[in-house]
């Protein structure tokens, strides 16, 4: 989210841009089953085992998370936030489950009107608020929620101070996160030094640095400064073949070489590699990852190719409405 903006957008690529996700572990052999699914990609199989799944499993908190997560990659954010909300109503003591609740409600309010965007807003800064009170070293709770603090205006409750606060707080979780929020906080502050400065140190920092690597790449490609991004991206390509972990920052890096509308044949190297990978996760989805290769080849005068892509997305996700909507 950033401040400023009379409705405020959502969060769904920062999600998708978390390192390290730390997912909770199913409990159950049906749901366990249903999250490999997801961290696959495979939305509809996913949806499928859930409807499938007897009580009480079918109707568990587990089960109603998990569909939140599913729809929340399929971007259907007003059905990810109810399967949420139901969540949280049977099991209200989970962290993560108010995590989710919150990212979903961010992407409802950014696609809804000025009142009610205000209204979710201050919903979801109470969600996040809450994840955290469940469990203060949640690296992923306290990066949304700096994230929140650091980029929504006062009325709902944001603020630098307490974003701030927050990095102090990630210094003893995640440093390298840390110095992410650092550098948003510096970055609304005006102080691009500032900031670049930070996402260099996230790097040093991080025991993963594929992921800061894209962090910079596309700190530098909002800048324009385009060589120093497409070296910052070659850099995260680098440690990636280094760290089996870090395969998600080759979505990551292929994402800001698109946005940039740079070196396409490497972004579909990237992206060729990360699906190929054992590391898929849902905040990477496959099918996602799909699409950008289908538009890629097309533009780059590969019909076939861009058909086939979207056939393999839509195989993942039939109701991924951008798979749906590519014109090929």
């Amino acid at each position: 989210m950033r401040a400023g903006r009379a409705a405020l957008p959502g969060m769904i690529l920062a999600a998708f841009l978390i390192a390290e996700p730390s997912k909770p572990v199913p409990t159950h052999e049906g749901l366990a089953e249903v999250n490999a699914a997801l961290q696959a990609g495979q939305a509809d199989r996913a949806l499928a085992l859930l409807n499938s799944l007897p009580s009480p499993a079918g109707d568990s908190a587990e089960a109603h998370n998990l569909r939140c997560r599913v729809f929340f990659t399929l971007e259907k954010f007003e059905a990810a936030k109810n399967e949420c909300a139901q969540a949280i109503s049977l099991d209200p003591q989970i962290s993560s489950y108010h995590l989710w609740f919150g990212r979903a409600l961010g992407e409802v309010a950014d696609r809804a009107n000025f009142l009610s965007a205000y209204s979710l807003a201050k919903r979801a800064r109470a969600e996040f608020e809450q994840a955290v009170q469940l469990s203060p070293h949640n690296a992923e709770a306290l990066a949304d929620l700096g994230e929140f603090y650091s980029s929504a205006p006062g009325v709902v409750g944001g603020g630098l101070d307490k974003a701030a606060n927050v990095a102090a707080q990630l210094d003893h979780v995640d440093p390298a996160r840390a110095h992410e929020l650092r550098a948003a906080i510096a970055r609304e502050n005006k102080d691009m030094a500032g900031a670049e400065q930070e996402l260099k140190q996230a790097v040093a920092a991080s025991a993963h640095p594929a992921f800061q690597w894209m962090r910079l790449a596309s700190f530098y490609r909002k800048a324009k400064r385009y060589e120093e991004m497409e070296n910052a991206v070659q850099s995260g390509w680098t440690e990636t073949q280094r760290d089996p972990h870090a395969a998600v920052a080759l979505f990551n890096g292929a994402s800001v070489l698109i946005k940039g509308n740079r070196n396409p044949a490497l972004a579909i190297r990237m992206l060729q590699a990360y699906l190929a990978s054992p590391a898929a996760t849902e905040e990477a989805p496959a099918f996602t990852a799909r699409v950008w290769l289908a538009r890629l080849r097309a533009q780059s005068g590969d019909p076939e190719g861009a058909r086939r892509e979207k056939a393999e997305a839509l195989a993942l996700a039939s109701e991924y409405k951008p798979a749906q909507d590519l014109k090929l």
